[in-house]
């Protein structure tokens, strides 16, 4: 394969806004590494960037496994030689428990994937950055609304958006010294499977007891701020960036 041309790896890049970044840039003139647990929603998106005129390569990997991981970089550089930006997307939710009734094995999961995941593809990514050439590239963290307010009986994946925060900030410090970029953006109510519970029956719980249901937005709009982060030069950089659906209710009392 061409080794010309720009790389991007995307996790969890088989629905939602995984998708929607991974199409979005390809859109901006990159070739794609689309990573995720199942095969079959990464072909559909590769043939959807094929069709683009893109190049995709489609790597089953769990985040949650730290050999998995190796295996997907691994990959990536004997299959592209460079990486340019990476895209740490690949999360998962835990069911809406009182915090003492939360299985441990189910907080291990989400912390597994959520952060610890996110670390280490960060490391692997940087080790390929820093010593490609030309050297250098970007990283775009997934937060989310919940890295700056929970929602009721979410712990497990709030602690973990909190931390992709500090993860964020450190790593957009330590890799300054190798040309490396990073960023995170924080996104509300966008339309993927996780939230299709926010339109059903009564919507969702709120901080005052009741349910509603809350606005969404399409997932394109956060693969078009991902693809702007990523269109920058590496001497400048979006720290943060809130996409949000205007009507959510998290600006305000809960």
């Amino acid at each position: 394969m061409a080794t010309s041309n720009k790389i991007a790896l995307v996790t969890g890049a088989g629905t939602g806004v995984g998708r929607a970044v991974a199409l979005a840039l390809a859109k901006a003139g990159y070739n794609l590494v689309l990573a995720g647990r199942r095969q079959e929603p990464l072909d559909n998106v590769a043939a959807e960037i094929n069709k683009i005129g893109q190049q995709a390569l489609a790597v089953s990997t769990d985040v949650s496994e730290r050999d998995s991981i190796l295996a997907l970089f691994a990959k990536v550089k004997s299959s592209f030689g460079r990486l340019d930006v990476l895209f740490n997307n690949a999360g998962i939710g835990a069911p809406p428990v009182p915090l003492e009734d939360l299985p441990f094995e189910t907080w291990k999961k989400v912390v597994d994937t959520n952060l610890t995941g996110m670390f280490l593809c960060t490391q692997e990514a940087i080790k390929i950055m820093k010593s490609q050439s030309p050297r250098g590239g970007r990283i775009v963290n997934n937060g989310s609304i919940s890295a700056h307010a929970p929602r009721p009986y979410s712990v497990a994946y709030t602690s973990t958006k909190h931390a992709v925060t500090g993860l964020t900030k450190s790593a957009s410090l330590d890799c300054r010294q190798y040309d490396i970029a990073v960023g995170q953006v924080d996104i509300g109510n966008a339309i993927t499977p996780m939230t299709a519970r926010m339109a059903e029956g009564e919507g969702v719980l709120q901080p005052n007891g009741t349910k509603m249901l809350e606005p969404r937005m399409d997932a394109t709009a956060v693969g078009d701020a991902v693809a702007y982060m990523a269109s920058l030069p590496l001497d400048a950089n979006v720290l943060f960036m809130t996409v949000m659906a205007t009507k959510m209710p998290f600006v305000g009392r809960g």
